[in-house]
């Protein structure tokens, strides 16, 4: 059965010249169509490999030469209505993160810079033996 997951994929910005100091990190969200669990993973990791590379010499970051590394896929969800095409009011994903306090809640909402643990990464690094459990787990 064909189903809709939301696969978090992290790629990060790699300096050509000075790799030294804070790495820039994105998490992309995107909207996978499968069969399985695996298939999607799969299709996720095609993804996120397919997203790596400098454009042709031409992407900079602070005006440097670097490149988009794809560091792998952080999680994968399957979507709320999964049998559904997703659609206004769908859920496709969610983050579990935990904070010292309410105020830090505030904090967060308003984009201050808080102290936020990710709670619901894989466990493990994933693979394809583990990986379903560790989703399984989250659901």
């Amino acid at each position: 059965m064909t189903r809709w997951y939301a696969a978090h994929i992290i790629l990060f910005a790699r300096r050509k010249h000075d790799a030294a100091g804070k790495v820039p990190v994105w998490e992309n969200i995107v909207l996978i169509k499968a069969n399985s669990e695996d298939e999607a993973f799969a299709k996720a990791e095609a993804r996120g490999k397919s997203d790596e590379g400098d454009d042709d010499g031409t992407f900079r970051w602070n005006g440097e030469p670097a490149e988009w590394v794809f560091a792998g896929v952080r999680k994968l969800t399957l979507c709320d209505d999964a049998d559904k095409r997703p659609g206004d009011g769908s859920e496709i994903t969610y983050t579990e993160l935990e904070v010292n306090s309410e105020q830090s809640v505030r904090d967060l909402v308003a984009g201050k810079a808080v102290n936020v643990r990710v709670v619901d990464q894989f466990s493990e690094p994933p693979t394809r033996q583990n990986r379903s459990a560790s989703a399984k787990q989250r659901a």
